[in-house]
């Protein structure tokens, strides 16, 4: 498992992916993407997100 994005909600602002420690974030066409494979689900992203865009299964 790893953060799920909501697209619809996602403003592509960057904040999470400043605030990943493992670089598991991106932006792409000003939407944010998720690497599963480096995601360990800490939550920091999901915290800091403005938009609420952001949450863990």
């Amino acid at each position: 498992m790893s953060v799920k994005i909501n697209v619809e909600e996602c403003v592509g602002c960057g904040t999470c992916v400043e605030e990943c420690p493992n670089d598991a974030l991106s932006l792409e066409d000003d939407i944010a993407v998720v690497d599963d494979d480096l995601c360990v689900e800490c939550g920091l992203c999901v915290e800091v997100c403005p938009s609420e865009a952001l949450s863990i299964d």
